[in-house]
């Protein structure tokens, strides 16, 4: 079985995926790319987004793709970058949709790690990236990995809320109960898609509409 170092209730949910032959071939692949050459993020926050979310804190599911793999970006939260990093374009326009909807001005940090203490699970459905290359990790067995987190949380969680932005992200909605969660698609908030359907969305305000209809607290944007 590979060990994984993970937050103690994720660790329960998902003990059975680590067991299976997928998860040990995933691990000694990342562990050779990580050896070869640079990698995003740095191996320490891979589960950065588990570890800073518990299993049964998480209010809000946010699905990204792949970390980002520029310079000091990416830490193990989707769409989210350091202290003191220029903003990547798509959360640019997430923080555009947040303002327009809430009137909460855009931060000086793009840092998420306040909206993960809150509930929102920010996961990548691929969790680390060779530097500079997109995708350079996907279809190694993170897919199936991430595929089974959600696949979790559906089943053993109760009025959650799943933001879908993008067609890849869109597709996952098959593994949610829609009976038992709220899903929420739109386009993704890239600049190539955002004035097609991500502007103007309010899943902002639609999330926190839901979490307060069923007794949670609203996160704070």
């Amino acid at each position: 079985m590979a060990k994984v170092k993970i937050e103690e209730s994720w660790e329960v949910q998902l003990s059975s995926e680590f067991e299976k032959p997928y998860f040990e071939q995933l691990i000694q692949f990342v562990k050779a790319e990580y050896a070869a050459g640079t990698c995003y993020p740095p191996g320490s926050l891979i589960f950065n987004a588990f570890n800073q979310t518990p299993f049964d804190k998480v209010k809000v599911v946010i699905l990204g793709q792949d970390p980002y793999h520029g310079p000091g970006q990416a830490h193990g939260l989707c769409f989210s970058v350091n202290d003191g990093v220029q903003f990547p374009p798509s959360l640019v326009n997430i923080f555009k949709e947040i303002e327009a909807e809430t009137g909460t001005p855009i931060p000086l940090s793009g840092n998420l790690t306040r909206w993960a203490e809150q509930g929102v699970f920010l996961l990548n459905t691929c969790l680390s990236v060779r530097q500079h290359e997109a995708f350079s990790h996907s279809g190694h067995g993170w897919e199936t990995f991430t595929d089974a987190v959600i696949s979790a949380l559906s089943r053993n969680r109760e009025r959650l809320v799943f933001l879908l932005w993008g067609a890849p992200a869109g597709k996952k909605a098959s593994l949610i109960d829609d009976s038992r969660h709220l899903i929420l698609r739109s386009a993704h908030p890239s600049p190539l898609s955002a004035y097609r359907g991500f502007f103007g969305n309010h899943h902002f305000t639609l999330t926190n509409d839901y979490l307060v209809q069923h007794g949670k607290e609203p996160i704070q944007w």
